[in-house]
């Protein structure tokens, strides 16, 4: 049991390492062909399989500008994992006026691969604070 938390650890923490370096292949790659990428915000847009997903990631990489996750904690039990973060970035279409947010992604992790990341955060403080 402890190689399998210690895999899905290893897999969530490469993939925020990804995402923290601004790389879309590189976050791409963390993720299984069909991966779930699913948004509980209004503002959120999901995404179904590792191309849709990688198609996307340039687009928001642009857009969110300085863009870091840094978690609060990790919460694994076997393949799935709780991983509360702040969120910060500037947005480019609103002059990189800088934001920061709370939220928590949800993950499930397969040979080493995300399958799925569920993400909940209020898109309403990120209205608030570009207000």
């Amino acid at each position: 049991m402890g190689f399998v938390l210690k895999e899905t650890r290893a897999a969530i923490e490469a993939y925020l390492a990804a995402l923290n370096a601004h790389d879309a292949d590189a976050v791409a790659a963390c993720v299984a062909e069909d991966f779930v990428n699913d948004h509980t915000s209004s503002m959120g847009r999901s995404r179904r399989g590792r191309a849709e997903y990688r198609a996307a990631l340039t687009g928001f990489l642009e857009e969110f500008v300085d863009l870091r996750y840094v978690p609060e904690g990790f919460l694994v039990d076997g393949e799935s994992a709780a991983v509360p973060y702040v969120m910060t970035f500037g947005i480019r279409s609103a002059g990189d006026r800088p934001v920061r947010i709370r939220g928590i992604f949800v993950f499930t992790v397969a040979d080493g691969l995300i399958t799925r990341r569920t993400d909940y955060w209020d898109s309403g403080e990120v209205q608030r604070q570009l207000a």
